[in-house]
């Protein structure tokens, strides 16, 4: 099954890296205006962050829900947890309910088609991976992030060659279909938000591509079960 995901997505991103180009970090003003609000309230996020993690053993494992993608999540016994509020378009409503300012965000904005507080052990690596499409786009948020001797943010993103060490309170924007991967070189967990969202300039096309993808999609979450 490994094989058969990773080989669907790499014709799938042929075809929309064909017909978009656009750089690995983008603007929030162009495409996700609604970035701001999620900043605004990042204190509030992170309080209801803070009391998930209380009870941390029983959010499942990265690898847990996507079992065809354990290569990047189970490789050396750390720990890589997603609480998901929200799976392409299908929401959990016992973790809405346990994150209501989050919820309240999240439910206010059609265009936020994923949304989880990631949750990661010190000293895990996730090595290098792709996105599926580039039919979305992802926000990350810093939360909860352990910081160095030196004071820099802990945990490190890697994108398309380029290092990125977002804080608490700090955010980014861009194409996960470009490589990246992620060290929390802290010694405490490191906790954000991601946020799958559409991107909004695209050939009509592909929006429509999009859109059954992430039907398809939404229908496997619900036969699996959302988090």
């Amino acid at each position: 099954m490994g094989y058969l995901y990773e080989r669907g997505s790499d014709l799938v991103r042929q075809l929309y890296d064909w017909r978009i180009e656009g750089p690995p970090i983008l603007t929030a003003e162009d495409h996700f205006p609604e970035a701001q609000r999620f900043a605004e309230s990042w204190r509030a996020i992170r309080g209801e962050a803070l009391a998930v993690a209380a009870g941390l053993g029983s959010v499942p494992r990265f690898h847990e829900i996507m079992r065809e993608q354990a290569i990047i999540s189970a490789t050396d016994g750390r720990d890589w947890r997603l609480f998901i509020l929200k799976a392409y378009g299908v929401e959990n409503p016992r973790n809405m309910a346990a994150c209501p300012s989050l919820a309240a965000i999240v439910g206010d904005i059609p265009d936020v088609l994923s949304a989880s507080l990631s949750f990661m052990e010190p000293g895990k690596h996730v090595p290098p991976h792709r996105g599926p499409f580039r039919g979305v786009i992802r926000f990350y948020l810093g939360l909860m992030v352990p910081r160095l001797g030196d004071g820099r943010p802990g945990a490190l993103l890697k994108i398309d060659g380029q290092e990125y060490r977002v804080g608490e309170g700090e955010w980014l924007l861009w194409d996960d279909t470009y490589l990246h991967e992620v060290w929390n070189g802290g010694d405490s967990v490191r906790c954000v938000l991601l946020l799958d969202v559409w991107r909004r300039q695209m050939p009509f096309d592909l929006r429509l591509l999009s859109r059954a993808l992430v039907a398809g999609v939404g229908l496997g979450v619900r036969w699996r079960g959302v988090g």
